[in-house]
């Protein structure tokens, strides 16, 4: 079924299933990766949100949450410029830092935080995304878990928006013809 936002159109992509089921298998793999740490996850708002949520629900080790807050998105059109709006106010110094990510295309937003995150003094830096465009990425950082590889069409829902709306949605819609 067809759904409206603003002025365009989108049709289903990805289901609620689909999802829960990615999500669960990156916390398995991470649980794995990191049995007797407690790693801090840093969500990135304000998309990630959902995601994290979700991830939350499957992680079951001990483990720390956090949430950071940038924007390089205008509309449809990636702006290729992140601003942080909130930052991080704890001690990270020695500790695994895994940042969630909802959606990697250009790979600008993981470039920025790889940066500034070498100022915190981590033990390790992971990336993990729900979504991943292949086709869009132009950095050569490596993103250590993948929830769903998509072609590089624009999406909407869990967590993800056209102009503020479809955050909402529980299942992923992409972008109609």
């Amino acid at each position: 079924m067809q759904i409206k936002i603003h002025d365009k159109y989108f049709v289903p992509f990805i289901s609620a299933k689909e999802i829960d089921l990615a999500i669960s298998k990156m916390a398995s793999q991470i649980m794995a990766d990191f049995p007797d740490e407690i790693p801090v996850f840093v969500g990135v708002l304000n998309g990630a949100f959902m995601v994290v949520g979700d991830f939350m629900k499957h992680y079951k080790n001990p483990c720390e949450v956090c949430f950071i807050k940038t924007s390089s998105y205008e509309g449809m059109t990636s702006t290729n410029e992140v601003k942080h709006l909130i930052g991080i106010n704890q001690d990270l110094t020695g500790r695994t830092v895994i940042v969630i990510e909802d959606i990697v295309d250009t790979g600008n937003t993981v470039f920025e935080l790889t940066n500034s995150f070498a100022s915190y003094n981590v033990k390790e830096l992971r990336f993990a995304t729900l979504f991943f465009k292949p086709e869009a990425y132009k950095k050569d950082i490596k993103i250590d878990y993948i929830g769903i590889n998509i072609p590089n069409k624009f999406i909407v829902g869990f967590g993800l928006d056209y102009d503020n709306l479809g955050r909402n949605l529980p299942e992923v819609y992409q972008l109609s013809q």
